[in-house]
């Protein structure tokens, strides 16, 4: 049986991390999460798929203006395509359901031009910035309502890599695009998937002020944990996290589809001024 102590120390890498008083079963739901990267053939059924879609639209939203859409991927040859524009993910194939989060400035537009009102906001950064807030609010909703039906995710970064082409595909137009993948479905029980440690809440936690120094401690602390958790899940990392994550922000060659992005934005009626 899973105790609430066995689940923050899954969580933290430790198993002397304290256990708050305060706890809940979603608390506890929320700690188990987990990346998925293998799934069984079973299907997402359509009534998943709406449960799902609701606890998304239950996330808050700026300004109620519902800037997000998702596109349900099902079928085979299409997740098979997205996958090759994605870093050739296995796991994109595999899963029985793609969800791609969408900005969605374009139904913004529309209703405008509806009303008869002009839309010159949407031209701006600030807009585009609260369609990619939406939609990872809605997505974070979605992923845990899925876990709550039994089911396994695990986001797709590299939907940005090449999002012109991903833009093709699902026929997004103007003023839409894609911010991540997410793939849906029942873990492989033979291909479980570990709980990766987070750092201390010294690290993120901050109480009144920002401090930099005071989250050394803690990051050395999660270097181990990690180096530890690389080693027992076979990952070929090398170094600690500190390396690892610094070689991520090294340079922009480390932005995959940086370059593309900026393009895209510009070519799909995203000023960002």
């Amino acid at each position: 049986m899973t105790t609430r102590a066995s689940l923050y120390q899954a969580r933290y890498g430790s198993p002397d991390v304290a256990v708050p008083a305060a706890g809940s079963t979603l608390i506890d739901h929320l700690l188990a999460h987990r990346s998925v990267r293998a799934y069984l053939p079973d299907p997402v059924n359509d009534d998943q798929l709406a449960a799902i879609v609701a606890a998304a639209q239950s996330a808050a939203s700026s300004s109620n203006l519902h800037a997000w859409s998702v596109v349900a991927v099902r079928d085979p040859a299409r997740k098979s395509r997205l996958a090759v524009l994605a870093g050739d993910q296995p796991h994109i194939r595999q899963a029985p359901l793609l969800l791609v989060w969408l900005a969605d400035l374009a139904r913004l537009e529309q209703v405008a031009q509806k009303v008869g009102e002009e839309h010159v906001a949407l031209d701006y950064l600030e807009m585009f910035e609260v369609g990619v807030i939406d939609a990872a609010l809605a997505a974070q909703n979605a992923v845990s309502a899925a876990e709550s039906l039994g089911l396994g995710t695990v986001y797709i970064g590299a939907m940005r890599n090449r999002p012109e082409e991903v833009a093709t595909e699902l026929q997004l137009p103007p003023r839409v695009v894609a911010v991540f993948g997410l793939c849906v479905g029942t873990p492989d029980p033979d291909q479980p998937a570990a709980v990766k440690p987070r750092p201390p809440q010294s690290v993120v936690l901050h109480n009144e002020t920002y401090s930099l120094p005071a989250q050394a401690a803690g990051l050395e602390t999660y270097d181990t944990v990690m180096s530890d958790f690389y080693a027992s899940q076979g990952m070929k990392v090398r170094g600690t996290w500190s390396n690892h994550s610094a070689k991520r922000v090294r340079d922009t060659a480390a932005l995959s589809g940086r370059d593309r992005l900026v393009e895209a934005l510009h070519q799909r009626g995203f000023e960002l001024k």
